[in-house]
């Protein structure tokens, strides 16, 4: 876009070569603010650059486009609660030393009559530059934060706001077709509801026509999509409450928005605890996702927790850092930042590699994540260690990590600290995994405890293993008979007897 100007006559400048690129693993500290129709967020990335770490995240929910359809201009309650948390925000900016500090709005100050005013008031007051971007720049980054959680995202993004709903296409780590439309549900508002349906399907079927229909999957983006989404998880039972990358049906969805209909929004907000101002939209925006399952008719749909501020963290990588799997980057800094030995993990994942001949690279990843988290937990109390190890991969902020991989992970990790799982609490979600996988699982953490036993400058110096059919063999070294003591062999026994197969020492 060059020199774009909205029906308020307000210039949008290109937005994407106003950022620097760095180098892999570069990125420190990045502060994003978005200031959207609904809500207003800052967001500080920290850490491991290519999978996000929130260093710190607050939101307003401000409404600054409520109404706006009606009457042009921004809610006036809006303005004053969103400029109140400008500058809060632009002072926790400042005393973090937060370099660079961007701030991006979208529909409602794009579009209002007093966007410009309220843009020039911010600037001159708190000193941020506001980047106002049109809706094919909000696309664009709403669909760079599912690459960045999803290198290999293939399909339709969808982020829906409170004045606009965006669709974007991605393949092969890139963007591809962009379009922006009036769907979001504060729009929806001013339609009289009898005329509501054939509204949103004359919008969608042009949207259609323009993106093509072909999309196997499609991502979503956006608190409405994420509360309908809560709230499937309510309606089935689902035994997990992490949102991104919770993969849903098109017959899940249908079910799931006749059930919202069948209740009131009080009784729904206390099922699942989401504020007023976000319930509020929710059967608004349950109908137009009714109606683009119809349309579109994917095969799935995926929530993305990650949009347009993970999208301007992706604009600051290189395409370098792109290409790194966010999983393994984040596995990487936890362990250098927790671990008792930094780069161990590493050297264990070499020690038992020949455990795990022949792994398709899916699960190759999640060994190796698993070694470089195996002792991120140790300061936790002993008695709840193996909990903590599960509890803090199956809630983490972790990209590149589906729900079942969530559990695998967790569950080895589990096993690096405990033997056995009976009685675990977390047992509910051993159910997102078959019997093969949980073996598979236990199997793996077994084997990190006992590699952690040579937990000297590498255990490739005490040991090496060398599985045959029927048989495991371990081969000490003069290092590895002082350290092979009886812990170590009551951990190689365990590890032996869950693989099923005989214990040979030499």
């Amino acid at each position: 876009m060059n020199g774009v100007r909205t029906t308020s006559g307000q210039k949008i400048e290109p937005f994407g070569d106003k950022f620097r690129k760095l180098p892999k693993r570069a990125l420190k500290r990045v502060g994003v603010i978005d200031v959207g129709s609904n809500s207003i967020r800052l967001v500080v990335f920290d850490g491991a650059a290519r999978s996000p770490a929130y260093f710190y995240n607050e939101k307003v929910m401000a409404g600054l486009g409520q109404d706006m359809a009606r009457t042009g201009r921004l809610n006036p309650k809006g303005i004053e609660r969103g400029f109140s948390a400008l500058v809060r925000f632009a002072a926790l900016g400042r005393s973090m030393d937060i370099e660079p500090l961007t701030c991006v709005a979208t529909a409602a100050v794009r579009e209002a009559e007093d966007g410009p005013a309220f843009q020039a008031r911010v600037e001159k007051e708190t000193g941020l530059k506001m980047w106002v971007i049109d809706g094919q720049e909000e696309a664009r980054l709403s669909a760079q934060g599912v690459l960045l959680g999803w290198p290999d995202a293939k399909g339709l993004v969808c982020d829906i706001g409170g004045n606009s709903m965006e669709l974007a296409e991605v393949a092969d780590g890139k963007v591809g077709r962009r379009v922006t439309s009036p769907l979001g549900p504060f729009r929806l508002q001013q339609v009289p509801p009898e005329k509501l349906r054939d509204h949103i399907a004359g919008i969608l079927q042009k949207l259609a026509a323009e993106m093509g229909t072909d999309h196997d999957r499609i991502y979503l983006v956006g608190g409405s999509w994420r509360a309908i989404a809560r709230l499937d998880m309510e309606r089935s039972g689902y035994p997990m409450t992490v949102l991104h990358e919770y993969r849903m049906t098109p017959d899940a969805v249908s079910q799931t928005v006749d059930w919202i209909g069948g209740h009131d929004l009080n009784t729904l907000r206390g099922m699942v605890g989401i504020s007023n101002s976000r319930i509020e939209l929710v059967p608004l925006a349950a109908q137009v996702l009714s109606q683009l399952i119809e349309v579109f008719s994917p095969g799935e749909l995926a929530v993305s927790s990650y949009g347009i501020r993970e999208g301007l963290l992706y604009e600051h990588m290189s395409d370098t850092l792109r290409r790194r799997d966010p999983l393994i980057e984040a596995a990487r800094f936890n362990e250098k930042q927790m671990s008792r030995l930094p780069g161990f993990g590493k050297k264990l994942y070499h020690f038992l590699l020949p455990l795990f001949p022949d792994l398709p690279p899916e699960r190759d990843r999640l060994v190796r994540a698993a070694c470089l988290l195996h002792d991120t937990a140790w300061r936790a109390h002993p008695d709840y260690r193996a909990e903590a190890c599960f509890d803090n991969v199956t809630h983490a902020n972790m990209a590149a990590l589906s729900h079942p991989e969530r559990i695998f992970l967790g569950l080895a990790l589990l096993h690096r600290y405990k033997n056995n799982r009976a009685q675990a609490q977390m047992a509910p979600l051993f159910k997102l995994l078959d019997e093969n996988q949980i073996l598979n699982a236990e199997i793996l953490g077994k084997a990190m405890r006992f590699g952690a036993m040579f937990a000297i400058d590498d255990p490739a110096d005490a040991a090496s293993l060398h599985p045959r059919p029927g048989v495991l063999e371990l081969r000490l070294t003069a290092t590895g008979r002082q350290l092979m003591g009886e812990v170590a062999q009551s951990r190689f026994l365990s590890l032996c007897k869950s693989m099923g197969v005989e214990c040979q020492v030499t």
